[in-house]
Parts: C-alpha cells; sequence; structure tokens
C-alpha cells in the first residue's frame, strides 16, 4: 500500500500560489565518496547540474546509436504504450523503460560512470525511476516547453521530495539549432508551483504536447527565474557528452526544424530513500514504465 506523506510542495493548484524555497538539499553526499571533486559538488549544488564533455567513447556512442535507431524502427514497439508519437510528423518522440527493453541501456545504467555521479550526489543508493530515448527527428522534432521534472513527479508519481537526478547523455551532436537542452542556473532551488488539476490519464497528452497548461509554470516566474540567473545556459557538444541535473532544474528545449537529427538518452536516479508513494497532485499514479515502482538499487 502506498504511503501518504506530507505534501512539503503543493501544486496542482486551483489558484496562483507563490513560488516557495526548496527545503531540501542538492547534494547529499560527500567528495570523498567520488566521483566528483569538491568543486564539482559546489558546483552542481550552486548552479543545479554538472557537465561531462566526453562521458563515453566513439566506441560506445556506436552501439547505443545503433540500438536507439534499432528501437525506434521496430513496428511492434511503435505500437507500445511505451513509445510516443509526434503529434504533426508521426515519427517517434520518445521511447520510455530502455532500461527494461534492451540489454544495452539496462548495462548503460548500471554503468559506474552515468550511475557514480548520481550516487554521490544523492548519497545512497539509487534505483532507475524513469529511463528513455528522446529523439528529435530532422524537420519535426517538437519542443520541450520549460518544466521543473520534479513538479511532475510529485503531483502524478508521489515523489516526496526533489532528491532524484537526470542524466540526459548525447547520441548524436548537440547543436544550439537543433533543439539542444535548456536549463536557468539555479533555478533548482525555487520550487513554482503550478495551477490546474491533473485530469485522468494526463500522461496520455502530457507526453506529447507541451501545449496542455496543467503542470506547465506560469511566464512571469519562468521570466523572473531567468533574470535572476542573468540568463539562460544552452548545453551543446558531441555524442557522448552528458549533463547531470537537478529534478528541480527549471528546463527545457526547442522544436528542431534543422536537418540535423538529434537524440539522446535520458535516465533518471531516485534516492532509495525518496521512493514513490500517492500521487499529491493527480487522481492516480502515472503506469510504471513512466515512473518505477520497483525500488531495486542499480548493481554496482
Amino acid at each position: 500500500m502506498s504511503t501518504i506523506l506530507t505534501d512539503r510542495y503543493p501544486t496542482r493548484l486551483l489558484n496562483p500560489a507563490p513560488v516557495m524555497a526548496r527545503e531540501d538539499p542538492t547534494v547529499w553526499g560527500t567528495a570523498e565518496e567520488g566521483p566528483l571533486a569538491a568543486e564539482q559538488l559546489d558546483a552542481f549544488d550552486r548552479l543545479g547540474y554538472h557537465t561531462e564533455p566526453s562521458l563515453l567513447t566513439p566506441q560506445d556512442i556506436n552501439v547505443l546509436q545503433g540500438e536507439a535507431a534499432r528501437l525506434a524502427a521496430d513496428p511492434v514497439l511503435r505500437k507500445d504504450e511505451r513509445t510516443v508519437i509526434e503529434e504533426e510528423s508521426q515519427a517517434v518522440r520518445s521511447v520510455f523503460e530502455v532500461h527494461r527493453i534492451s540489454e544495452v541501456f539496462a548495462r548503460l545504467t548500471a554503468d559506474p560512470r552515468v550511475a557514480g555521479p548520481a550516487r554521490q550526489i544523492l548519497g545512497s543508493e539509487v534505483y532507475i525511476h524513469q529511463s528513455r530515448v528522446n529523439y528529435k527527428p530532422s524537420f519535426g522534432g517538437g519542443p520541450f516547453y520549460w518544466h521543473s521534472d520534479f513538479e511532475t513527479w510529485h503531483a502524478e508519481d508521489g515523489m516526496p521530495a526533489p532528491r532524484a537526478v537526470s542524466v540526459s547523455i548525447a547520441l548524436t551532436e548537440n547543436y544550439p539549432y537543433n533543439g539542444s537542452l535548456m536549463i536557468i542556473p539555479g533555478s533548482h532551488h525555487t520550487f513554482v508551483p503550478c495551477v490546474g488539476r491533473t485530469p485522468h490519464d494526463h500522461h496520455r497528452t502530457s507526453l506529447r504536447t507541451h501545449s496542455v497548461a496543467v503542470g506547465m509554470p506560469d511566464q512571469d516566474s519562468v521570466s523572473e527565474l531567468a533574470h535572476n540567473a542573468d540568463g539562460i545556459e544552452q548545453f551543446t557538444g558531441p555524442a557522448g557528452s552528458a549533463t547531470f541535473f537537478d529534478s528541480n532544474c527549471m528546463h527545457g528545449s526547442n522544436g528542431n526544424i534543422t536537418p540535423y537529427a538529434r537524440s539522446n538518452i535520458f535516465i533518471v536516479f531516485n534516492s532509495v530513500d525518496n521512493v514513490l508513494g500517492t500521487p499529491f497532485g493527480a487522481p492516480a499514479p502515472r503506469p510504471a514504465y513512466i515512473a518505477s515502482r520497483d525500488f531495486t538499487p542499480v548493481p554496482r
């Protein structure tokens, strides 16, 4: 049975509410636990992210690119509920739970280069809350509007606190113009409540389009966060580069109208001390392929 906890980050409200200061730490571990040095942990605590220009080797990427292409081309998987299709282009937008349907991606989630920083930042063993490949095909990859992942995971999945870390690994070159990740530095210190009750089965529309207002922050709050940060950070780099970022970072990405496709593997590590309970702002939990309720730690 799911545990009902005190809601320290109320959202999906009927009326607008002021933004809130984050109550929880960002970094729970220490430099002695490695692999990140003290100055890297300090920067993560301050900014909300850490970048690795060459986390994976070209050989690693060749294997992962082939596997991502195989999943996108699988006609059976295309009809599966774990696959999200672009509304306009009908191209594959995302494939969820890739660590369960692919041995290649399962090995990646347990790779010390990937899971190690997450354990250190969160100060505990971790499990996979969510995994997916995001595809932004050329001439048709849609945008992801500004949002905090934690706001969604808290409201719709029952994640108690922002004690989770995501890693986005580039499978293709991420240019400034093909829809690369953008983060507002320091925004993870502020929780932005969203207005609007969560409809039943909201994930069926929210994962396909961001024109739906539920779960989206108001423009004034995003503007204030950006102005306080004195700008927005955009993450570009070659295949194999990676960005680790806090679950409450305000982030998004533009659509891709260029000839250059973009794809990334996205893995969410949650602390085993922060497991999901009853959703705080939704009528029912989202499916397990989006928000896992298997809290088995990632093997070392």
